[in-house]
C-alpha cells in the first residue's frame, strides 16, 4: 500500500504521451484543447501543432515536423530528459528505502 504513495504518475504520463504520439498519424487534426483554436482564432498559437510536429519526427518526416511547429525536436529532447531524471529519482528513492 505504501508503494501507491510513491507511484511515478508523471513518469507514466510522459512515457504514455510519447508512445501515443509515436504511434499516431500526425496528418490528421482532431479535437484540440487550445482555447484560441476553439474560439475560432486562425492566427498563430504558441502550442498548436506541437503534438503533430513530434509525431512527424517519430515518423522521420523532419520537414513536415518543422512546418507544423519549430519546437518539436527540442520538446522531445526536454521530455526524454525529464523521463530520464524521473527514472533516476525513482531508482535513487528505491535504493534509499531498501537500506
Amino acid at each position: 500500500m505504501n508503494y501507491i504513495k510513491y507511484f511515478p504518475m508523471e513518469l507514466v504520463f510522459w512515457v504514455t504521451a510519447l508512445v501515443l504520439l509515436a504511434t499516431s498519424n500526425g496528418h490528421e487534426h482532431h479535437f484540440t484543447l487550445c482555447p484560441l483554436a476553439n474560439l475560432g482564432y486562425g492566427g498563430w498559437c504558441p502550442g498548436c501543432g506541437l503534438g503533430r510536429s513530434i509525431s512527424h519526427i517519430f515518423h522521420g518526416q523532419f520537414n513536415e515536423s518543422f512546418s507544423e511547429h519549430w519546437f518539436g525536436l527540442p520538446a522531445i529532447l526536454i521530455i526524454v530528459y525529464r523521463i530520464y531524471s524521473l527514472i533516476e529519482q525513482q531508482r535513487t528513492h528505491k535504493n534509499l528505502t531498501i537500506k
